[in-house]
Order: C-alpha cells, then structure tokens, then sequence
C-alpha cells in the first residue's frame, strides 16, 4: 500500500521537472528549458523534496548543487522519460527499415499463387528485421477470435458476406472461370449448365463438417448441385490434378490464369452465371490505430493490386 501512495503521487511531469531541475542546478533555468513559470517549478520541486525526504538541491557559493541522494537519481530519472518517449514514440509511428517487429497473417490459399511470395518479398525489402507467420485459413483455427486476441494481424481471403465486427479492405474482384484440361471435351466442344454440372468436379476441402466455399454457396441458392469427385486440402496442388485428368477447377480467372504458361490446361468460361469473387483483408479493432498494423495492410494492399488484372481493378474500385 505504501509503494502504491508513493506512486499515486508521482507523474511524468514532476519526472522531467526533476531531470530538468537537476541538470540545470538552478530552478530559473529550468524554468526556461521547461517553459513555465519560475513560481510552478519552485512548486514542483517542494512537492519532490518532499517526497525525496530530502533537500535535493542545495545552496553552494554563488550557486547550486545537487545532494547525494540527487545525483543517484539523474540517470533514473532520464531513463524514465526515455522509455516513456519510446512507449508513445512506437505507438504514433513506426519505421519499417528499423523495426524488430513480428507480423502474423492468416490467407487463403484460393488467393493468387503469386501474392504471398510477392507480399514476403517486399515486406522483407522494406522490413529486413521484421519477422512474419503465415497461417492457413483451417478448421483448426477461428480466425476471428484469433485476430481479437492479437494471434493474427491480418486475414486475407473471399468471403460471400464478410463479418460485420471486423474492418474491411477490399483487394481486388474476380471473374469465375473454370480450368480443364486441354484434352477436356468441354476444352473442344464448349458446355451448357447441365452439362458443367454433371462434370465431374475438384474442389477444396471444407474448412468444417457441413461447410461450403464461394461456389457451392451460389449454387445452392440457385437450387444446383454440382457433381464434385475429388477434394483436396491444397489449393495449390489442384491445377496439377486437372492437368493430368477429367476434373474441373472452379474459381477465379486470375488464379487460373497463373497456370496456363506452365501446365496443359486451359481457361473456360462457366455456363452458370456468378457474381464475382471478392477478395478482403480483415482486422480488428484492436491494430486498428496501430501504425505497425497499418503499414502492413498498405503492404498487402499494394501487393494485391500490383498482381491484379485490368478488369479486377476496375470491378474492385
């Protein structure tokens, strides 16, 4: 109880009035670096020797000098106002050249193939002492507990309705294609809705029991049920199986577009209207003002856009 008195007593700004007064060793100067009035220090430093139990300043010839118990409170004293400036310092700005901080970020793995590799590279560019964690968007995590209890700065992904509670960045909009194979029959031939929709289809895991993605959503509002033969928890290994099968990928022409240089696959319109997919990043309220937190939604935002293509930039304006 008695510390807590003590320290109910003691705020910032006798701190500095003590700093100041001690390395100066005179209340009018002081008063000048402070910018108050020789009267309001003279206050404040009663208010100190009182609390000191000691005189801290005494008379010396012509001037004065600190007493014992002064001197051993200088550097204390300074190493107070240091951390404190530090403690606001970091919370108004942040400089990424410099910063030691750990960046922690949840994606989808529908996104781009080539956004995360990008965002990495030019966080580490700009941060080279920051640390980052990519985590999966799974069942094995909620991330919107995870981002209110500060596990995760940032969540990207494409969500039908996404949550109210969270803010929203818009990253770009996506028209829905499909991928075959080149040697697909729908490759040659083109298809109608039934036809797509007895094909036989690939699709991602659902992240739970009873779950459905973008796709599925939409179509079970239109009463339609795709045929889906193969599911696969890796995105990215997905455009391979089509290569090499009969599977039909439905998602966003950007992501599939990614693939045709590389794989023997082709890009088909689908026979069924959708809206388009549109990608987020989400956070909380609690990075919010952070500038840490800021900067790294202006990271993911400039990745997203320098990757996107014309007519998604267009739609996601």
């Amino acid at each position: 109880m008695k510390y807590v008195s003590m320290f109910d007593k003691i705020d910032l700004h006798l701190i500095r009035v003590l700093h100041t007064v001690l390395t100066e060793r005179s209340v009018s100067r002081a008063a000048l670096k402070l910018g108050m009035y020789q009267p309001a220090v003279s206050a404040a430093l009663k208010r100190l020797r009182e609390l000191a139990g000691d005189p801290l300043l005494v008379r010396s010839g012509s001037g004065m000098v600190p007493t014992v118990a002064a001197l051993r409170m200088v550097e204390p004293a300074a190493e107070i106002l240091r951390s404190a400036e530090t403690l606001f310092a970091q919370a108004r700005s942040f400089d990424p050249a410099t910063t030691h901080h750990s960046f922690s970020l949840a994606a989808s793995d529908y996104l781009d193939p080539l956004f995360l590799p990008h965002l990495v590279t030019q966080i580490k560019g700009q941060s080279p002492n920051s640390h980052i964690e990519i985590h999966p968007l799974s069942a094995d995590g909620d991330y919107r507990q995870h981002l209110a209890q500060g596990h995760y700065d940032v969540v990207i992904g494409n969500w039908s309705k996404p949550p109210q509670e969270l803010h929203l960045g818009r990253l770009f909009g996506d028209e829905v294609v499909c991928l075959v194979s080149v040697q697909h029959p729908a490759a040659r031939r083109g298809w109608d809705i039934e036809a797509w929709l007895t094909a036989e289809h690939i699709a991602p895991t659902p992240t739970h029991p009873g779950a459905r993605g973008f796709i599925d959503d939409h179509l079970a509002s239109q009463g339609l049920v795709r045929n889906i033969t193969a599911r696969c928890p890796h995105f990215g290994l997905i455009p391979a199986m089509v290569a090499g099968s009969l599977l039909v990928l439905t998602t966003g022409r950007q992501y599939c577009e990614r693939f045709t240089t590389t794989l023997p696959v082709k890009v088909l319109p689908c026979p069924v209207p959708f809206p388009r997919m549109m990608y987020y990043q989400l956070w909380h309220e609690r990075t919010h003002a952070s500038a840490a937190g800021r900067w790294l939604r202006e990271q993911v935002k400039s990745v997203a856009a320098a990757l996107r293509r014309p007519e998604a930039d267009a739609a996601a304006a």
